[in-house]
């Protein structure tokens, strides 16, 4: 049979589609200058590759002490492992039931997970993608707890009902060997023993197993003699058992608080019954009961007291106190803090044999929304540093941006600044979870990953070599006065909860300028620098932007009719961080209405600003008549040019940040030139809104009402996001908006009547038709598919350009899409991307001599348009469509439909194998790429439905092949659409399994070996084999054969990585088995010896002895 390539087909269909929609235009280049495109459909593969941050909802946890790596299974199915720094892994199950617990084979590179579905899985983590190799699934009975014997083969499964079932591990088969809940407990027992809560065999003894029940039985069972050896009973309920290393007592947590220790052959009574957190009252009565311990561990050292940790436990009495957990050792008790509620907890030991002295080291605390490893061997216990990426949800991030391919020198100096922002008081020890090997990846390109938060923070990460590390912290909201309390809230404030979230920011990697926007209406701009300076004043700039239309339907006499010259109605002076003291002095009397008033106050107290990033100027919009300052929707800000722009759907404006005065502050429909070839619906007036919450889902992943998917325009424009009941209404309306068609006539934004500001683009173009010189220039897009052209002139360098104003002239509109503008670019006559101007960074603080050698500006495109000719091509993207449009005629070259039925979230244009494409996703979940500039579709796979106003606030594309989002509030997860990273992620990823053999066994010592102490082994097979105990019934359990099982793994493997691959493995069994036969004919010969000296001891013993003295 024949094979086709699909992707050549598509090439042949999409260049026929592009080919037909690029209708003939005077400004269609001709067949000679048509622009040779290098992108094709098979640079294109879309995957995941890595997953970074906190598990969400987190369940369970194990650790490997040999391996050193730790594993965390979450609610929702997922399996995240973690090594040294930088060695993390992810894998989901696909029922997406919760991990109720895990367990490695040690050493053996695999590990066993029991879901509440009433499944178990085997997981093979020697490949660098995990996968499962055998499942079990429980029909008949629920599953409670499980325990894996160290270096065993058989898994015991305690279930609801009160029996164990033990699986093999190899075959995931059921053995016939059952312990009946009957059986285990006394017969004159009338009751149910509740659900196995706890499984252990003895330490020293294999063959007696501890099965602890809920109701407070214990029973330890003779695995051999298929009976109950004792059984120790406690009213009250238990949650966990711990042993002695010595086998012969063990102690259990039980649900008032109390821990009762038990000697193994006194089961009448417990030895010692202690309440570590009650109140001991004096005449000797019980005392009072605590909440219950959840689980306790008891670890002894060679050289001192044993350590016993427990979590829970507290009096009742501490109501709002926050969860602890209690280390006791000897006669010190410690009771440490934590910031969130405790999952689970696990002792790490140097030994991983449960028969030695355990020599406890460090304790892991899994949190609800943290990880924490205390150090043991340190006094006060202090925590290690974690090396891992998990305070990305620290503050719930509201905004995200990526940016791949950055220069070189710009993580060193992020590194240099952030180093000093470390806290201090942390274990000098290394990080204990030390597993793992990172991977070997060929690309090195600089990445970083900047987050924005609900409390104003704003981080800074390196995202190189698929690794992730927070590099810089900036607080944004050290610029302002915090108020105290609820009481001293400003009435001024639009957001009731995180007035100083993060709502957008524009960041310029090479002159490392830095603008970003809030939910208060207000734009910080900042500037990096290595000095650490102290700003006697905040520079403060005020603006007052008023609505298109007042209550009447007459235009606004208030906005600014001359372009060129600073508006009258607005500040175009720095002000001081004081109120102003024009004659438009605001007013916030109860009297009459808020006026000229920002929504937060400017801090007036000296502002000490550490080397990083340092305020240069702030932007507040005021109040207008009552009406609160829309928010802000774009924001881009250039340093070749010193002009920071935003929008909302007022209008727009241009700040000179040099300079520190207003340029431009104009409406919309202002903008657009009388001669608008483009008219507009009417609009009614505004109504009036309530100033209302932050745009930040601080709800942690419940998909309420409000995360349902709007336009990301109407996202931007609602003044309430994480609201209740009275935005219910609106949001049901907009229900369909996933399915029903979103022409730029019928969107949420036409029916409140505004037209706002979407997207920004700083460029060096051809503002009108008959110029024959670029200039610089701003496009500006409209969430109603207007694209408009503002013509920028800028005074010549140095002290000129600090003293002359820059003009500013707008060119109306030149071209309209579908749906809200999202991204524009611009590229040259070679398809080439012309990216803004900027100017490289210079330390401000630093002198003069320094300053010069650095300020260079980065000079423009060479300004040509010989012959009347087209010489740039501008790229537009829209929630619809995307456009090329030739300039300076501004004729349209290209055009595609990208979606009739949804509608574009995120749209940017990237660089990838040397050219450049443009890449959307889409609410529909769908991801594409466009060609450029011929708009070919390159690729369009169905990757994922957008399901919460998350994903869509944090999508973000990257060049070379690279897109990240949030995939949970605790989580970010990496993607690449790059074929080349697909091919080569084998390499980068990081290798959980390493070769490390196994500690020695402990010795036994010659008085345990003369007198039969010591371990007992077990032969297991012997009992729970096939032969001895049958067959399990068939209804019970269904073995399910995993994707990555052993005969998956044969037929896949080929070739001769399968055959080196086999022959290792044959040659690791053949190891193991020599080992065991050496093992084996050691013992023997020590046997024999042994015999053979007492052999002769006794005939020297009787040889001179006559027959009758015998």
């Amino acid at each position: 049979m024949k094979k086709f390539n699909i992707r050549k087909v598509l090439d042949g269909l999409t260049a026929a589609s592009s080919s037909s929609s690029a209708t003939a235009q005077p400004g269609t280049p001709r067949e000679t200058d048509v622009i040779q495109e290098t992108l094709q459909s098979e640079h294109f593969q879309l995957c995941k590759t890595v997953r970074h941050g906190f598990p969400h909802h987190p369940s369970s946890m194990a650790f490997d002490p040999v391996q050193k790596i730790l594993a965390v299974g979450t609610q929702t199915g997922a399996l995240r492992l973690f090594g040294r720094a930088g060695v993390e892994c992810y894998c989901q199950h696909e029922s997406g039931a919760a991990v109720i617990q895990l367990q490695f084979l040690i050493n053996e590179g695999a590990l066993v997970s029991a879901l509440a579905d009433d499944s178990i899985h085997l997981w093979n983590l020697r490949q660098k993608i995990p996968a499962i190799l055998h499942s079990l699934k429980f029909s008949r009975e629920r599953i409670t707890y499980c325990h894996l014997p160290f270096q065993s083969k058989w898994l015991y499964v305690g279930t609801e009902r009160g029996n164990i079932h033990i699986v093999n591990v190899e075959s995931f088969t059921l053995s016939g060997y059952v312990i009946m809940w009957n059986k285990a407990i006394e017969l004159s027992t009338k009751t149910h023993p509740g659900p196995v809560v706890h499984i252990s065999d003895n330490p020293m003894d294999e063959g007696k197993l501890l099965i602890g029940f809920e109701c407070g039985v214990v029973v330890l069972w003779d695995l051999k003699c298929k009976k109950a050896d004792y059984r120790y009973s406690y009213d009250e309920a238990i949650h966990s058992v711990a042993w002695h290393h010595e086998g012969k007592q063990f102690v259990c947590s039980h649900s008032d608080g109390t821990l009762t220790t038990w000697n193994v052959r006194v089961p009448a009574k417990a030895t010692q019954i202690i309440t570590p957190h009650g109140k001991q009252p004096k005449d000797g009565k019980k005392p009072e009961p605590c909440k219950p311990i959840l689980k306790v561990e008891y670890k002894t050292t060679r050289a001192g007291d044993p350590f016993m940790v427990l979590s829970g436990g507290l009096s009742y009495d501490t109501v709002g106190r926050r969860a602890c957990l209690t280390v006791m050792h000897g006669k010190s008790t410690a009771v440490l803090e934590m910031d969130y509620p405790i999952v689970d907890f696990l002792t790490l030991c140097e030994t991983p044999y449960p028969n030695d002295f355990q020599e406890p080291y460090a304790v892991v605390v899994l949190l609800e929304k943290d990880l924490v490893v205390i150090d043991l061997g340190q006094i006060g216990y202090p925590i290690f540093e974690n090396p891992y990426p998990l305070t990305i949800h620290e503050s719930p991030v509201t905004c995200c941006e990526y940016f791949a391919d950055c220069p070189d020198e710009i993580i060193p100096a992020l590194y240099s600044v952030g180093s000093r922002q470390k806290r201090q008081g942390y274990s000098k020890k290394e990080w204990p979870i030390s597993g793992g090997n990172w991977g070997q990846g060929t690309q090195s390109y600089p990445e970083i990953i900047i987050t924005g938060h609900a409390d104003g923070t704003i981080k800074f990460w390196d995202a190189s070599a698929l690794m992730l590390q927070v590099l810089y912290k900036l607080k944004t909201a050290k610029v302002f006065e915090r108020a105290r309390g609820k009481e001293d809230k400003s009435s001024t404030e639009i957001v009731e909860e995180d007035p100083f979230a993060i709502q957008t920011m524009s960041w310029c990697p090479e002159s490392r300028m830095l603008c970003v926007a809030g939910v208060s209406a207000h734009v910080i701009i900042y500037r990096f620098s290595k000095q650490e300076v102290t700003t006697e004043v905040v520079q403060l700039l005020e603006v007052r932007m008023q609505c298109e239309f007042s209550n009447g339907d007459s235009p606004d006499t208030g906005g600014e009719k001359t372009p060129t010259l600073p508006t009258p109605g607005a500040s175009s002076s720095p002000q001081e961080s004081e109120p102003p003291t024009q004659p438009s002095t605001g007013s916030n009397s109860t009297d009459g209405p808020r006026d000229n008033i920002p929504c937060l106050q400017v801090r007036s107290s000296p502002l000490k600003q550490s080397p990083g990033y340092q305020v240069e100027l702030v932007i507040q919009l005021v109040w207008v008549s009552g009406e609160p300052p829309q928010p802000i929707t774009s924001l881009a800000i250039n340093s070749s040019y010193g002009l920071v722009v935003f929008g909302n759907t007022n209008g727009l404006a241009v700040v000179d940040y040099l300079q520190k005065t207003l340029l431009l502050n104009m409406g919309t429909t202002e903008l657009c030139s009388p001669s608008d070839p483009y008219p507009r619906q009417p609009r009614s007036p505004r109504k009036p809104r309530q100033p209302s919450g932050a745009p930040c889902d601080t709800n942690d992943g419940s998909n309420t009402s409000e995360d349902r998917c709007k336009s990301p325009t109407s996202a931007k424009m609602s003044r309430r996001i994480s609201s209740s009941s009275e935005q219910k209404t609106d949001l049901d309306a907009k229900d369909n908006s996933f399915t029903r068609s979103r022409s730029s006539s019928v969107t949420s934004i036409d029916r409140e009547s505004r037209e706002a500001i979407s997207s920004f683009h700083f460029c060096e173009s051809f503002p009108r038709k008959v110029d024959s010189l670029v200039s610089p220039c701003l496009l500006v897009g409209t969430t109603q598919g207007s694209v408009m052209m503002v013509a920028l002139s800028l005074p010549p360098g140095g002290d000129q350009r600090l003293q002359q104003p820059v003009g500013i002239s707008s060119c109306g509109t030149m071209v309209r899409l579908k749906g809200g503008i999202l991204t524009m670019a611009l590229l040259d006559a070679t398809g080439t991307l012309l990216p803004p101007s900027y100017e490289p960074w210079y330390d401000s603080n630093a002198s003069e001599e320094e300053k010069e050698k650095s300020r260079k500006r980065r000079p423009a495109s060479p300004p040509s348009s010989q012959d009347g000719q087209d010489s740039q091509f501008a790229v537009l993207c829209s929630e619809k469509q995307a456009k090329v449009v030739a300039m300076p005629s501004q004729t349209r070259i290209y055009k595609h439909s990208i979606t009739e039925s949804s509608f574009v979230l995120r749209a940017d244009v990237v660089q990838m194998s040397g050219a450049n494409c443009i890449t959307c996703f889409c609410a529909n979940g769908h991801i594409m790429a466009l060609s450029l500039p011929s708009l070919r579709p390159l690729l369009d796979v169905n990757y994922l439905p957008l399901t919460d106003m998350r994903i869509a606030r944090t999508f973000c594309f990257s060049n070379v092949g690279q897109a990240l989002y949030l995939t949970s509030p605790t989580e970010i997860q990496r993607i690449t659409y790059s074929q080349e990273t697909c091919d080569n992620l084998q390499e980068m990823l990081s290798e959980l399994f390493t070769p490390v053999e196994t500690p020695e066994a402990p010795n036994r010592g010659f008085f345990k070996g003369l007198f039969g102490g010591g371990a007992q082994s077990l032969d297991r097979e012997d009992l729970f084999g096939e032969t001895a105990a049958g067959k399990a019934s068939r209804s019970l359990a269904q073995h399910i054969p995993g994707p990555g099982s052993m005969e998956g793994m044969k037929g896949a493997a080929s070739g001769v990585v399968g055959d080196l691959a086999r022959a290792r493995i044959a040659l690791d069994e053949r190891g193991q088995k020599l080992g065991e036969l050496e093992e084996r004919t050691a013992a023997m010969m020590a046997s024999a010896d042994s015999f053979s000296k007492h052999a002769h001891d006794m005939m020297l013993k009787y040889k001179d002895k006559k027959w009758y003295q015998l």
